[in-house]
Order: structure tokens, then C-alpha cells, then sequence
């Protein structure tokens, strides 16, 4: 039977929205980059070839970004059946599939030793005029930290703006806040439109995070700043006098990578020196990697690229922002510590950290109960949201063990089932680091081995008791510092020959301007405001190495971005005063070049290094060359038409870096076929006075020889360049080690200056 022409419209109306909405949601975020160079002459302008390719594939495809500057191309929403066959057309390098890329969430200049020195630091003068781009969550644009006071006009290099928008305009920028801007289409097109009753689609900050990290860099000097009295004092940014500039590119779900991209590209255009950028994302090869393509280009400009390394430490290859292009850093701790101790009923006291200003508790032993015997969840030792039962937590403290959901989010659902206090416990993924939080409850923090212990007590004793005291800020914490558990380590898992972390600094309980949006703990439910907070992670030291890249700018305005990592990679330490190497607390052993890369961070001795590691963009090109990248892949970083040079020998090991990451094949000798020999080549640039520079060498294995020729280095001017080869040989026959890495050192010395550089030996 035929069936009514009415069915077959009522069919084709309704079909056709949804038949539309299904190819809406199997359409991601791609980032496309084309060929500019190859543009044919039948178009006027690159715009309309790249909107013309674009049609080619799809007739709804719209552009979110055209980008110019650091990458050539643009980002759209494909269905990957589009995307495959945009890929094939004419002049079109590579169709890359968005990443969402998460953020890595006063005494830091003292223990820096920048307070004793500060004369040595033209800060007055060339520093201010240092722009430092900070690619965040946007900014709080009335902390005390952004005042201005004391600064001259904003740089004439100077070519940003102040952007308007939710709760933020052009008048919120002064002279220490010369720009701010934001990027939400990416986001937009991927998650829908930007809640405003939620979160500010403008420059503003309604997380925290930016604001804390931009102070952390450059923050004007705050006297009498602190977190409810904790660590009180003088808060300034590592350049104090350098001005910032925000780009909001972070919001509520993520940060995309379309949006940083257009970012950098905004911020490279803007003419900012530093780009610090304490986030990060899957771990991909560099030309699939937006941040390390935008920083490529940044580098060309001139621009010194910082990055946090993440937070997915102790484990081995968790390292984010690996590209030699780019400025990785890990996090260390500082001498300050925050003090709860944690008092049982059988006497036993044991030391923890909290960050809690309220109501304490009384000074009497209290009802003491552990999470998991108070709960019918699988997991309720977790203090996860719901998982308490409110009768047997009232009343009571609660033992918490650390992991899955925020720490002091713990501490509120301890709250909110009626407990009056929480000792929240480290489990092995932990070990004995300890970062203070701002609770909602009277809480402590304690370590692994503390935690154990209390667990077995409050298994063991019928009725368990605890109470909680908390001592305020202690300074003179030793060791310090030492590597956090957290902060990511090495080996680089995308290019070994490049030993990453590049350095460590401070990044454990950082005090930094803060946003009026939110509480300290960034729960919803904190009510409290601040002006200043104390958060931890490599996003901390992240902006700790852009603010001293500033000051070495501002010093030696002629550098290279990798003569200023250069500087503070080999003039970094990495044994206390005592002789003893820097500890990793995930370990409690001496720190390797995988956790702490060439060592801590030491401002004062960078800004003279004597000698320095440069790097051109053409050094770049070769290495890329070396990784047998195609010319394809290459242009979708080079943007030119770059060909390797097929008649010439590339190299990884000779990529000019301040750090040796020797890799060897399998057995070491080979077996039977004799010693394995790697040799790297390296060039010093002398930028201190003439002298001539001897060579040390200490290793940590004996399975290695290494020789370096020649031994001494002769420079009679400034800038003058000395090249040296480093031969690594390892013995004959010898198996390779159990742990299958091992570490040495070499150092160049005239008597007045040291530059060392880390060595890292891996078999694979």
C-alpha cells in the first residue's frame, strides 16, 4: 500500500534537524595547517584559500580561528571523514585533532636570596620594560599586587589592549596590568556557550589560578601580605617592576587548544618577552602539539617560553611540554613549613600541615573515627561527597585517606556529615609530601608512614581519641629544598636525547595575589575572600622561572631565550650547603637529573654565567631534521617551505643544549661486538669577561667512560664561541644496569664562574 505524501513530508521535516544535530555531535575541533606559501595565484589572499579548502570538504564548516603569526592555517569543526579529506588537499601540511590541556595546579625572593642582591638586578630601569605574558585563567585586576605606583609608562614596544567584557573593562588596566585579553571560541565551539552567571567571559578571574600565578612572576612589592596570618610578610613577584599582560584562555571545562594557539599568536603580536604558560596536556609529537607549535614561533620572535612540567610526578615519563624550544620546570619545596600536629589517645604525637584559621578545637582528646568504618561505600575511606553516614561521623574527627577527589573537599564532606575535624592521610602514591590547604574544618594533613600508624591505632583501640594543633608558619625548614612528589619527572618520552625537566623551583605552598570570585580552598561552598592564597604545584614554579627570566632579560636585553635558560640551567645547584645532593621526597634519596633536571633554580648566580648554550632557529630546523620529521611536519612548525638537507648528517646529540641525555641500544658493548660509543658536540658562548675554562667530569657508574675534548677553553672576547665534543663509551660486554639509567656531571670552570651541566644515562 502507497503510503500519504503527508508521511513522506512529515518524515523529511522532522528528519532533516536531526539527521543535522547527529553530524553536529560526531564534529570535533581540528586545527589545520596549511601551506601558505603554496597559496595559487588564483587567490588574492590567503583568507580565501583556506575558506575556499575549507568548503571543498564541507558547506557548514565555518572558521573559529584564522591564525597567522604562529602557525599558518586555521580551526574549524569537521566529522573526521571531513577532516581525512581535508587533509588530502592541495597545500594543506596537517589536519590536528584539538587538546584539552588542564591547568598544573611572600618568602620565595628571600629564599631565592633576590632580597640580599636586589642591587644587583637593574630593576629601576630595564626590567620594566619586560613584558611577561601569562596564558591562564584570566586575571583580578584590583589585587594589590597589579598596583602600579613607582612605574613609568608602559613600554612603547608595547602593541596589546585591555579587552572589555563580563565584569571587566578597558579601565581595569594600569601600568603594571598593560593588557588583558580572552579566547572562548574553541571552548564555545566544542562545550556551548560560556554560563556568565558563572564564570566572567572577559579577561576576569573567577578561578584563582591566573591571578596567582601572574603575581607569582611579576607581582608588585605588598607589605604585611599573608593567608589568615599565615606566611605573613612582604609578597613580590620574582620581577617586581616588569609589567604583565593576561590572556584568559582557561575556563570552567579546560583550556582548548585552538584558543591558546590563537593566544600566543595575540601575545606575539603584542611584542610580550616572556610567555609563561603553567599548563599542560597529552603527551604528543611536536607537530601535533599546539603549545609546543605556538611556542616555536614565540622562540622565533625572540620570546622565552616557561612551562610547567605537570603534576603526575613521582611516576617516570609523566612529563608534559617536553620540546627544547621550550623551558620546563619542575617544583621544589622552600624552608617554610605550616605546622598541625596531630595528638592520639595512646600518646603517640605526629607532625602534619594545614593551612585552617577558625574556631580550633578544644585542647581535650575528641571522638576519633576512620572514614572507611563510617561509610557503606567501597571506597569510603575517601571521604568522597555522599559517602559518610552522618550518625557515626557527629560529633567526631574523621580519618581521611588521600586520593581520587580534592583534598579539602574531603575536609568538607567531613563538615557537612556533621564531623568537627579531619586528619587526612597520604597513601603510597604520596609518601611524605605534604601541602597545606585552607580547610573548611580543623584539619591536618600527615604523611605516609604517620598515616599508617594512626590507621593501625584506630583499628586496634575501641575508643579512639585525637586532637589537633596548629603551630602557624615555621621558617628554616631542612632540608630545603627538596623535589615534590608531585612535579613530573623524566626521561623525555618523545625525544630521550633531550633530558627534561629543564630545572626545578619553588612550587609547594606558594603565597600569590588571589581572586575575590572564589575562597581559598576553591570549593563553592567557601565563603571566605582573600587577597592572598597558598596553592602548590608546578603551575608555581612555572611562573617562578618566567618572572626570573625577566630579570635576566631586563639584564642582558641581547640574549636569546636560550641563552637566558642557558644561564639559569648552569648556574643551578643541586646539593644543599652541606655538600648533600638535593633530596626527593617521593624517594627520601638524593634527587637525579630526571626529577630535578640541571638542579634548583639560582637567580643570583645566573645573571653572571660567564659561558652560555645559544640556540638559533635553525639549530631547531637540524633537530627536527635529526627526528627524521617529514617536510611536512616540519613546515607545520617552520611555516616556510624548509627542505633537510639530504647530503648533510643531522644529529639529535648535537642539539646545543645545556644538559647531556645520552641514550645506548640495548646491552651495553653490544655483547660480543665490542664497546657502544655516543658522542655529543657542544658550543659555549662566552658572555662574561676573557679567561680560559677547564673541564671536570664526575660520574655516578662505572659501566661509562666519558672524555671531553679539548679540556680547556680559551676566550679573548666577548661572544666569542668555543666548541667541544664529549665521548661517552661504554664497556665492553657489560650488561646493562638493573635500573637501566645512571648519572654524571661536567663542569666548566675559569675560577669565577661554573657551568655545569647534568648527565643522564639511559638504556633502552
Amino acid at each position: 500500500m502507497e503510503k500519504p505524501v503527508w508521511i513522506f513530508l512529515l518524515f523529511c521535516f522532522f528528519s532533516g534537524p536531526f539527521m543535522a544535530a547527529a553530524v553536529a555531535a560526531q564534529k570535533k575541533t581540528y586545527v589545520v595547517h596549511m601551506a601558505k606559501y603554496q597559496m595559487p595565484q588564483t587567490f588574492e589572499h590567503h583568507l580565501h584559500w583556506y575558506d575556499a579548502s575549507l568548503k571543498s570538504v564541507s558547506d557548514t564548516a565555518d572558521m573559529i580561528y584564522a591564525y597567522k603569526t604562529v602557525v599558518h592555517g586555521f580551526s574549524t569543526r569537521l566529522t573526521a571523514e571531513e577532516a581525512q579529506r581535508l587533509e588530502a588537499q592541495p597545500g594543506v601540511l596537517a589536519v590536528v585533532p584539538e587538546m584539552r590541556y588542564e591547568l598544573h595546579t611572600t618568602r620565595t625572593p628571600q629564599f631565592l636570596g633576590l632580597d640580599k642582591n636586589a642591587d644587583l638586578y637593574p630593576e629601576s630601569t630595564s626590567t620594566s620594560e619586560v613584558i611577561i605574558g601569562v596564558l591562564d585563567t584570566g586575571v583580578w585586576p584590583e589585587s594589590k599586587s597589579f598596583d602600579d605606583t613607582g612605574l613609568g609608562p608602559v613600554p612603547s614596544s608595547w602593541k596589546g589592549e585591555c579587552e572589555s567584557g563580563t565584569n571587566f573593562s578597558a579601565s581595569n588596566c594600569n601600568r603594571k596590568l598593560i593588557g588583558a585579553r580572552f579566547f572562548s571560541k574553541g571552548y564555545e565551539a566544542t562545550l556551548g556557550p560560556i554560563d556568565e552567571s558563572k564564570e566572567s567571559r572577559s579577561p576576569r578571574d573567577d578561578d584563582g589560578h591566573g591571578t596567582h600565578t601572574a603575581t607569582t612572576a611579576a607581582g608588585s612589592v605588598v607589605e604585611n601580605a599573608s593567608l589568615f596570618g599565615y606566611a605573613s610578610g612582604t609578597a613580590r613577584g620574582m620581577a617586581a617592576r616588569a609589567r604583565v599582560a593576561a590572556y584568559k584562555v582557561c575556563w570552567a571545562g579546560g583550556c582548548f587548544s585552538s584558543d591558546i594557539l590563537a593566544a600566543i599568536e595575540k601575545a606575539v603580536e603584542d611584542n610580550v618577552n616572556v610567555l609563561s604558560m603553567s599548563l599542560g596536556g597529552g603527551i604528543s609529537d611536536y607537530y601535533k602539539d599546539s603549545v609546543a607549535s605556538g611556542a616555536f614561533a614565540a622562540m622565533e620572535k625572540g620570546i622565552l617560553i616557561s612551562c610547567s612540567a605537570g603534576n603526575a610526578g613521582p611516576s617516570p615519563y609523566s612529563l608534559s611540554n617536553t620540546s627544547p624550544w621550550i623551558t620546563t620546570v619542575g617544583a621544589g619545596t622552600l624552608d617554610r613549613d605550616f605546622p598541625a600536629y596531630v595528638s592520639i589517645g595512646d600518646g603517640k604525637n605526629f607532625s602534619g600541615v594545614s593551612l585552617y584559621r577558625g574556631k580550633s578545637l578544644p585542647g581535650t582528646l575528641l571522638p576519633f573515627i576512620y572514614a572507611a568504618n563510617a561509610s557503606n561505600s567501597a571506597n569510603g575511606n575517601l571521604c568522597m561527597t555522599g559517602t559518610l553516614i552522618p550518625e557515626k561521623v557527629a560529633g567526631k574527627v574523621v580519618f581521611c585517606d588521600r586520593g581520587v577527589n580534592p583534598r579539602v573537599q574531603k575536609g568538607a564532606v567531613v563538615k557537612a556529615a556533621g564531623g568537627i575535624g579531619m586528619v587526612l592521610a597520604n597513601t603510597a602514591a604520596n609518601g611524605e609530601e605534604l601541602v597545606a590547604d585552607s580547610h573548611l574544618l580543623p584539619a591536618s594533613a600527615v604523611g605516609q608512614k604517620s598515616g599508617d600508624i594512626i590507621r593501625k591505632y584506630l583499628i586496634s583501640d575501641p575508643k579512639p581519641t585525637v586532637t589537633i594543633l596548629f603551630e602557624g608558619t615555621k621558617l628554616g625548614i631542612e632540608p630545603s629544598p627538596v623535589v615534590a612528589a608531585f612535579s613530573s619527572r623524566g626521561p623525555n618520552s618523545i625525544t630521550p636525547q633531550v633530558l627534561k625537566p629543564d630545572i626545578i623551583a619553588p612550587g609547594v605552598n606558594i603565597l600569590a595575589g588571589w581572586s575575590k570570585a572564589v575562597g581559598p580552598s576553591g570549593l563553592p561552598i567557601d565563603e571566605r575572600r582573600v587577597d592572598f592564597n597558598i596553592i602548590s604545584g608546578t603551575s608555581m614554579s612555572c611562573p617562578h622561572v618566567s618572572g626570573l627570566a625577566a630579570l635576566i632579560k631586563g639584564a642582558h636585553l641581547d640574549w636569546s631565550p636560550a641563552a637566558i635558560r642557558s644561564a639559569l640551567m648552569t648556574t643551578a645547584y643541586t646539593a644543599y650547603k652541606n655538600g648533600q645532593k638535593i633530596q626527593d621526597i617521593a624517594t627520601g634519596k638524593p634527587s637525579t637529573p630526571f626529577d630535578h633536571g640541571a638542579g634548583h633554580v639560582d637567580p643570583v648566580s645566573a645573571l653572571n654565567p660567564g659561558l652560555v648554550y645559544d640556540l638559533t632557529v635553525d639549530d631547531y630546523l637540524d633537530f627536527l631534521c635529526a627526528l627524521n620529521y617529514t617536510s611536512s611536519q616540519i613546515n607545520s612548525l617552520a611555516r616556510r617551505d624548509y627542505t633537510c638537507d639530504s647530503g648533510k648528517k643531522y644529529s639529535v646529540n648535537n642539539l646545543n643544549y645545556p644538559s647531556f641525555a645520552v641514550v645506548f641500544d640495548g646491552v651495553l658493548g653490544g655483547g660480543s661486538s665490542g664497546s657502544s660509543v655516543v658522542k655529543h658536540t657542544r658550543t659555549l658562548t662566552n658572555v662574561g669577561s676573557p679567561g680560559t675554562y677547564k673541564v671536570s667530569i664526575s660520574s655516578e657508574t662505572k659501566l661509562v667512560k666519558i672524555s671531553v675534548e679539548p679540556e680547556s677553553l680559551s676566550f679573548t672576547k666577548a661572544n666569542e664561541k668555543k666548541s667541544y665534543t664529549v665521548t661517552f663509551t661504554t664497556a665492553t660486554g657489560s650488561s646493562a644496569p638493573p635500573s637501566a639509567e645512571g648519572f654524571g656531571r661536567i663542569e666548566w670552570t675559569d675560577g669565577k664562574h661554573v657551568v655545569g651541566s647534568p648527565i643522564a644515562f639511559s638504556w633502552t
